[in-house]
């Protein structure tokens, strides 16, 4: 019989601040990290949600002297930090690392290529600063790498394979990845509007999260949240572009539900992808409506933290748990009429709720689709 699995503890790190209540407290007042920036040298600014890096240096020296470390190490390290304080590391407990182009940035003006820019080093030199024995996995599956992250942990925990796991997720914005966005015209000329009408795009951002994983619960935790059921498929659509009948995210959400035992009448939230892309925002409603989830209230945090590639799944699912351990929905920023063919139950405003089953979703390239459901405890 497979063991229960629970998120007991997490943390982030992102443009709206350093721990997970200065990102609630910012959440609840509406506010988004996505503004004007220019992050190619003689180029055009873009809309995306970054970090102040001077602010980033102030809180990593509070709590590091070791500054032999990477703009993107340094906000892991201030993610997994308080954890080190409340959980010991055994020979059984496993480091998982989500990010999708980790230390890319380490190649500008570079011949060759620098150490530190494989997955595999950057995870390894994070797991031996706080000392983990295990061998650090790498999960790099495009976008729905932070929520297969999670699937990860409690997969490997539940075969015997550790007993409980530290996940960390995150990516920086980057000339890189604005580029690669850019070639195909996917970033919006405007802050990013989620199932509008309107939308023209998305904004990146950049974000660390954190989050403990563990079988065997204390007593004393604040929380825990079971990892219900989870569920990862692959339409093999296409390299970049959604299935059009949404039979990838259909099929995980399905997945995920039938193993928690839920039905879409037990859904009361969902955490969607909504990239604010033409394609991606039409694949999920279809999708939601097929699975008869059309009436669950559901967001889109991309408004508040851009989208955040490989933290973005791990971190939307944090602020989910938040969601329902503070009995508040948070609406999906920048939406005002629908723009896609089918019904969303889309939140406008902050409201009340009693959330016990949350759905998160996400979707990527190369046809990659995820969906975790996590119940309250």
């Amino acid at each position: 019989m497979n063991r229960e699995i629970y998120i007991t503890d997490y943390n982030c790190v992102t443009p709206l601040g350093f721990d997970v209540k200065s990102n609630w407290n910012a959440l609840l007042e509406g506010k988004s990290g996505v503004a004007l920036h220019r992050i190619i040298d003689n180029n055009e600014a873009f809309f995306v949600s970054t970090i102040d890096s001077e602010k980033l240096e102030e809180e990593f020296n509070k709590h590091f002297d070791n500054q032999n470390f990477t703009r993107l190490e340094k906000m892991f390290l201030l993610s997994l930090k308080p954890f080190l304080e409340r959980h010991s590391i055994s020979d059984e407990t496993a480091f998982i690392l989500s990010t999708t182009k980790g230390n890319i940035s380490l190649l500008k003006n570079e011949s060759t290529l620098p150490e530190g820019v494989y997955l595999s080093k950057l995870a390894q030199k994070l797991a031996d600063f706080f000392g983990f024995k295990t061998k650090p996995i790498v999960v790099s599956n495009a976008c729905v790498s932070g929520l297969m992250a999670i699937s990860v942990a409690k997969n490997m925990i539940q075969a015997g394979k550790y007993k409980d796991a530290f996940v960390v997720a995150g990516d920086e914005i980057s000339e890189f990845v604005i580029s690669g966005f850019n070639s195909f015209q996917a970033i919006g000329s405007e802050p990013c509007k989620p199932y509008d009408k309107n939308r023209n795009g998305i904004n990146l951002g950049e974000a660390t999260a954190a989050a403990y994983i563990t079988s065997t619960p204390s007593e004393n935790e604040k929380f825990k949240f079971k990892v219900a059921g989870d569920s990862a498929i692959n339409d093999a659509n296409h390299i970049s572009g959604p299935s059009r009948t949404g039979d990838g995210l259909y099929a995980s959400v399905q997945n995920a539900m039938k193993e928690a035992k839920v039905s879409s009448e037990q859904i009361d939230f969902i955490s969607a992808h909504g990239t604010a892309t033409l394609y991606n925002d039409e694949m999920e409603a279809i999708a939601f409506n097929r699975m008869h989830l059309q009436n669950v209230p559901l967001n889109s945090m991309k408004g508040y933290y851009g989208h955040c590639l490989g933290a973005s799944g791990l971190l939307e699912s944090i602020i989910s748990m938040e969601s329902a351990l503070n009995s508040t929905l948070i609406p999906s920023k920048n939406f005002k009429e629908v723009g896609i063919s089918q019904d969303l139950n889309i939140i406008k405003e902050n409201q009340s709720a009693e959330i016990k089953y949350i759905l998160k979703t996400a979707s990527g390239f190369g046809g990659c689709n995820a969906a975790i459901v996590l119940e309250k405890c």
